[in-house]
């Protein structure tokens, strides 16, 4: 079938298109994945990768979400786009809550109490618009249990947004952050006030600049580091 087409992203592991199908490495944490994009297929949720097995490579089979990334499009700072992506969250959670009863491998720590299984990188970047209108997520390798905030609150940091390197980004015209937040919250259905997110932000991105500067390390990318240093001083000015 030929080795397709590499797509962008991948910072882990290429990803490779074959026709209407995407491959990638497999590992421990494969047949968990794998569960939850069955459950979200069978709860019908549209907009998540469908399993289509192993390739002949040791590959996974998902799958194509055709469209563009989130993140840079016209719609990124829409507050469609942020009540979608907030309802297509929720609709994964409840898909996957069940399978925190499992004893399943997970690329990921596993945080408590493990309510849902978190995506842990459910952001602009990962979400897929076609025609304007947000219609799917994509990967999902570093999923794992966890609280629900702990997902929304990593959403909230990057389309409310509270990250520096929020481009393009006009609360004049997209509203301000906070008042974000409470549409995202309130598309999602959760019970938390806005102060609730903003103070779950801090420890979430204190996780992931440590996470973040052990794999620039491990590859020697120095811009990584720059991305954890980023999230640390949005921590500290979320904190202050």
């Amino acid at each position: 079938m030929g080795e397709g087409e590499a797509l962008g992203g991948g910072n882990i592991a290429p990803v490779v298109r074959v026709g209407d199908t995407v491959r990638r490495e497999t590992g421990p944490w494969t047949p968990a994945v794998h569960a939850l994009l069955i459950s979200c297929e069978e709860a019908g949720v549209d907009g998540t990768p469908r399993v289509r097995g192993i390739d002949e490579h040791g590959r996974e089979i998902l799958s194509f979400l055709p469209g563009e990334v989130l993140a840079g499009s016209d719609v990124q700072w829409s507050r469609d786009a942020l009540r979608d992506a907030a309802r297509l969250l929720r609709r994964i959670h409840d898909a996957g809550a069940p399978l925190t009863r499992r004893s399943l491998t997970w690329r990921a720590p596993v945080h408590r109490p493990a309510e849902v299984v978190c995506r842990n990188d459910f952001a602009p970047y990962n979400l897929i618009v076609r025609d304007g209108r947000l219609v799917g997520a994509i990967d999902f390798d570093f999923a794992s249990p966890g609280p629900r905030i702990w997902d929304v609150a990593y959403l909230a940091y990057r389309i409310a947004p509270y990250a520096e390197d929020a481009e393009r980004f006009d609360p004049g015209r997209h509203g301000s952050p906070d008042e974000r937040v409470a549409l995202l919250v309130e598309a999602y259905g959760g019970p938390w006030s806005v102060a609730d997110l903003r103070a779950a932000i801090s420890p979430r991105l204190d996780e992931l600049a440590a996470w973040t500067d052990e794999h620039a390390r491990a590859t020697g990318r120095d811009d990584l580091r720059g991305h954890a240093a980023m999230y640390r001083r949005d921590a500290d000015r979320l904190r202050a």
